[in-house]
């Protein structure tokens, strides 16, 4: 496992509700690269599972207005009828002691992000479904929401996936396995960028006279 040096960024990854961009994160993480997941504050009800502090932290809208107000959050939208938000000093300490911080944010999170952060600080992957059907499909098969919702989703998708070009990457998630040696070759490449390994470099540069 490569040593991690430098400043870190910020890796946001999107996706209409269903893509697998959850599961590519965990996967994600799992392989260590000094990766850190923010954990969202929002005002949904927690679903079967969830834990405070895990999945989310849970508050009711009122506190949550009172942090936005604050001006608390990296970042926040209202999704499907409720709100989430990232803690703005918690992404800026992680990204300054050289962590990796994955949002896991819809396109509308992604725009407020790029544009309270340096360019630079932020990468950006845009997760993308074989197809509209195989999305439908997954969305069905995980047994988490009525239909309802389902059908609320799927219309999104269409007004989700139109961002795409607003990424600096695309992942095709038609094998779980390939995408997600995709996001970590995404991952290492970012690490070695210039911009980032100046500052470590110093020391090596200056002993050849540089």
């Amino acid at each position: 496992m490569m040593e991690h040096v430098g400043k870190g960024f910020v890796l946001i990854l999107s996706a209409p509700s269903g893509a697998g961009k959850s599961t590519l994160a965990r996967l994600l993480m799992e392989r260590g690269q000094g990766l850190l997941t923010s954990v969202s504050t929002t005002t949904r009800a927690p679903r079967p599972g969830e834990r405070e502090g895990e999945a989310y932290f849970f508050v009711d809208e009122a506190t949550f207005q009172e942090r936005i107000a604050a001006g608390e959050f990296l970042e926040w939208a209202q999704v499907f009828g409720n709100h989430y938000g990232t803690s703005r000093g918690f992404v800026a300490e992680a990204v300054n002691r050289g962590r990796v911080v994955v949002l896991d944010i819809d396109w509308q999170g992604a725009r407020q992000v790029r544009g309270n952060m340096g360019g630079e600080d932020v990468v950006s992957v845009f997760i993308m479904p074989p197809s509209r059907d195989h999305l439908c499909s997954r969305l069905q098969s995980r047994g988490q929401d009525a239909l309802e919702v389902i059908d609320r989703r799927m219309k999104a998708a269409s007004a989700e996936v139109s961002h795409w070009e607003e990424y600096d990457y695309t992942v095709i998630n038609d094998d779980l396995e390939r995408a997600g040696e995709a996001l970590a070759a995404i991952v290492t490449a970012e690490r070695l960028r210039r911009s980032r390994v100046a500052l470590p470099l110093r020391g090596i540069l200056e002993t050849f006279g540089l």
